[in-house]
């Protein structure tokens, strides 16, 4: 059998590198997948856990939404207690012809699903005409 060695805080190493975190993109996140549904396109995320009134926040700005989570939970038993918690955010950008009025969210059973109407894009096509100039002065 093999035990794991822990290194621990001396005066060559102040703090305990079990702190440290050497892959941060592992750290959680919030998994989402989005797809398009007809005229809607649909956005799911993984949200169990949380009350969405108090540490949900959605906000649309440039063509994209952003999703900001806080998590506070704490699991108790007779030995031992753990919390799990941290803010989180994810940026989504919406597809050309999003229409912003119809973006809605609803969250049922741990999943936050955010929806909005797509139209279908109108090409704007604008001819430039091009100015002829005499390159001799007078």
């Amino acid at each position: 059998m093999s035990t794991i060695a822990r290194w621990k805080r001396g005066p060559l190493a102040p703090f305990d590198w079990a702190d440290l975190s050497l892959f941060p993109m592992l750290t959680p996140s919030i998994r989402i997948e989005n797809y398009l549904e007809g005229d809607q396109y649909v956005i799911k995320a993984e949200l169990p856990g949380i009350d969405p009134a108090k540490d949900v926040r959605i906000t649309f700005a440039g063509g994209e939404l952003r999703l900001e989570v806080e998590r506070k939970e704490a699991v108790h038993d007779k030995i031992r207690s753990e919390f799990h918690y941290g803010s989180f955010f994810r940026t989504i950008p919406l597809p050309a012809g999003a229409i912003e009025k119809t973006i809605a969210a609803r969250y049922v059973d741990g999943i936050l699903e955010i929806t909005a109407k797509v139209a279908e894009p109108t090409p704007v096509a604008k001819e430039i005409p091009v100015k002829v100039e005499n390159g001799r002065k007078s």
